[in-house]
């Protein structure tokens, strides 16, 4: 009996001594599943094309072909994100649109430079990986805001300028080029004509439609983009760059907080990088995207001549909108499908 129980002793020591060598499960072995991702309460996409001191006379020719071009950009867009597509297909979808058009400042209807050609400018930015992709100066794009896209996933670069540009777009392939007649609208040329004579009077030339385009999206995935295009100002000289190509200052979106999209006189955006200084507000005050938006365009640049606009959405499809010259070209859809568009500042209060 002795010896049976002195083994069975034994085999029980051995036993506890191997259980007790076994390293312990660990942490992240009994931690459940991760939780997926919160979807945003909302999603959709807002749009600009311009902020300025016009009048409702002053467009009414060209007002029902306005919000025609719009509404097509808003639904464009919105037929992707109803798809489940990418914000970032959203935007450039939209914004496609509204440089095809002849109405705008961007692509096709982009304004002249002093010497009498056209220079354009655009940029895209991913909330959610912070990839972004600029393209400034450009003379033979069709669509700007696809060479900037083109930049950003197919370059190590964030912007690009120039002839550079345009080597890197014919390298690439799939990038429509276009004569600079293509570009030429009566409306942009005479313009340039009313801006050249004021220069020989020494006297201010006021653009009263900056006329910028922009889009900023949040899909149903919760991921943010941004996008601006722009033939800049009329009359403008020496390779003049402003902000819609510079993120941060004319385009910025952030998954954290917030996409902002700009247009005004591009200096006064580059100095104060009013798109970044928006979303930071947002991130880190936690400011809501109206208020941090209305700090900056009418709380410190309408105080010192920055005139021009912003739109944006935050990360849980809240929407954007804020100016300060009397009226903005502005627009949005949600996921009803329901097309918001506006132009002057008392316009949906």
């Amino acid at each position: 009996m002795g010896t049976h129980h002195t083994a069975r002793i034994a085999i029980l020591a051995a036993l506890l001594t191997y259980s007790c060598s076994q390293p312990a499960p660990t942490a992240q072995t009994q931690a459940p599943a991760a939780a997926p991702a919160a979807q945003p309460s909302k999603w959709g996409i807002v749009i600009h094309t311009g902020a300025g001191n016009f009048t409702l006379a002053g467009i009414a020719e060209r007002r029902d072909a306005m919000r025609a071009a719009m509404n097509d950009a808003l639904m464009a867009g919105h037929k992707v994100l109803a798809g489940g597509g990418s914000s970032l297909d959203a935007v450039q979808a939209a914004i496609v649109i509204l440089e095809d058009s002849p109405l705008f400042n961007a692509g096709k209807g982009a304004v002249f430079t002093h010497e009498g050609s056209n220079e354009l400018d655009a940029s895209i930015m991913d909330g959610g990986t912070m990839r972004a992709g600029a393209v400034a100066g450009l003379k033979h794009i069709k669509n700007p805001i696809k060479l900037a896209r083109l930049v950003m996933e197919k370059s190590p670069h964030v912007m690009m300028a120039g002839e550079g540009a345009e080597a890197f777009a014919k390298e690439q392939g799939g990038i429509e080029f276009v004569n600079q007649r293509y570009f030429y609208t009566e409306r942009a040329w005479k313009a340039l004509q009313d801006a050249l004579a004021a220069e020989k009077k020494k006297a201010a030339q006021a653009d009263d439609h900056h006329g910028t385009v922009g889009a900023v999206a949040l899909d149903q995935h919760g991921n943010l983009a941004a996008a601006t295009s722009t033939g800049g100002l009329t009359n403008k000289r020496f390779g003049r760059i402003g902000d819609s190509p510079i993120i941060g200052a004319g385009t910025y979106a952030n998954n954290q907080s917030c996409g902002v999209s700009s247009t005004g006189i591009g200096e006064f955006w580059i100095r104060y990088t009013v798109a970044h200084d928006i979303c930071a507000r947002v991130q880190y005050k936690n400011m809501s995207i109206q208020a941090a938006a209305d700090a900056i365009v009418q709380g410190e640049l309408k105080p010192i001549g920055g005139e021009g606009g912003v739109i944006g959405l935050d990360s849980h499809g809240n929407v954007m909108m804020s100016f300060n010259t009397s009226g903005m070209g502005r627009g949005y859809m949600g996921a009803d499908g329901k097309p918001t568009i506006m132009f002057m500042a008392d316009e949906g209060k």
